[in-house]
């Protein structure tokens, strides 16, 4: 008998049992407007306030028990779940195309591989004079947008009039010194104490804090995806494609980025998980949206008001629990089918690099 056997049975269980109840807090999410809840979320019922859970036959029954404001704990909770598609699981997506694409964009072209035309250079110190609100920034400004303005028509349309080497000047983009020193400039103070900083004061609208836990987010991911490209750009198959005359940016796009992005099927589960647990924490500390949206994190710190409610903590705590739980397991699952295909992928840059250079030939 085959000892992994039962080690195989439990990892195959755990995973599917995680993925059952991701997707049941996907479909509450999704069709909590239409659910026959006995009662609507933010609604106070004030004739029941903080009452435990009752599954009497009377009308005034709250199956899962009332907060301190009076407000069902089961509405809170079905629509909690949305909470999270409509603000964690965006963000999530977001920070991982943002991430994905500077840090492959800084690990492919490095410090000197990208250049931009001269003219970029004025427009950028006028972009920045203006948000810095520098003394005379409006003069200043005006002046280097022409002569931004200037240099482009030179260099376009009048360079026969002058030398042609002053025509063809660029400047060279360090993108992967910009790329790594805005992450760890964002990862130098702790996530959360980042995020307490940029959403205390007024409540955000969801876009707001959307933005916001974007910005957080995507250094991790640029990252990882910036040290995977240097493995990838050095490979056979990217390097044929080189020599095959390849535009560079159909390269990065088609052949380069899709094979550094591979890692992220592993670490975007363990991403949205983060995010949840930031998000969470937000909304127990009262930071970031109304105290009027449902949340799980805005149940929990409804505990504060009433210590004694146990209903409290066990409905939107086992909530939270069971999905980062289940993100982790599916991270896990994830991260050893993506090893077991690096040899696979490996034959196959193989193949693509021969694929190549017999076109070449």
């Amino acid at each position: 008998m085959n000892a992994r056997g039962p080690t195989r049975f439990a990892s195959g269980s755990a995973y599917w049992g995680a993925v059952a109840w991701l997707a049941l807090v996907v479909g509450v999410g999704v069709l909590g407007p239409w659910l026959p809840l006995p009662y609507p979320p933010a609604t106070p019922d004030l004739a029941h306030i903080a009452i435990p859970p009752g599954w009497g036959n009377s009308a005034a029954a709250h199956y899962f028990g009332t907060d301190p404001a009076g407000r069902d704990v089961l509405a809170e909770l079905v629509f909690g779940a949305r909470e999270l598609l409509t603000l964690s699981l965006p963000a999530t997506a977001l920070a991982t195309l943002l991430g994905a694409s500077a840090g492959g964009a800084a690990g492919f072209w490095g410090n000197r591989g990208l250049a931009l035309p001269l003219a970029i250079g004025p427009l950028a110190l006028a972009a920045g004079w203006w948000l810095l609100a520098l003394p005379y920034w409006l003069i200043s400004s005006i002046i280097l947008l022409i002569i931004s303005f200037l240099i482009f028509i030179y260099q376009w349309k009048f360079a026969r009039l002058g030398p042609r080497r002053f025509a063809g000047v660029t400047l060279p983009l360090p993108l992967d010194s910009l790329v790594l020193g805005v992450a760890t400039l964002l990862s130098a103070v702790p996530r959360l104490v980042l995020v307490v900083a940029l959403a205390a004061g007024p409540p955000l609208s969801t876009s707001q804090l959307l933005a916001v836990l974007v910005l957080v987010a995507w250094p991790d991911t640029a990252r990882l995806v910036r040290a995977q490209m240097l493995r990838v750009r050095v490979q056979p198959f990217v390097e044929a494609a080189w020599a095959s005359g390849l535009p560079e940016w159909r390269i990065w796009w088609r052949h380069a980025l899709p094979h550094a992005c591979q890692p992220l099927w592993a670490s975007a589960p363990l991403s949205l998980a983060g995010l949840i647990g930031l998000e969470s924490t937000l909304a127990f500390l009262g930071i970031g949206l109304l105290p009027t949206t449902a949340s799980w994190g805005h149940l929990l710190g409804t505990l504060r008001q009433e210590p004694t409610a146990w209903w409290l903590v066990v409905g939107p705590g086992s909530a939270l629990l069971f999905t980062l739980l289940a993100l982790q397991e599916v991270a896990r699952q994830l991260s050893g089918l993506h090893s077991s295909k690096e040899y696979f992928n490996k034959t196959a840059s193989d193949v693509t690099a021969a694929h190549l250079r017999t076109k070449i030939k």
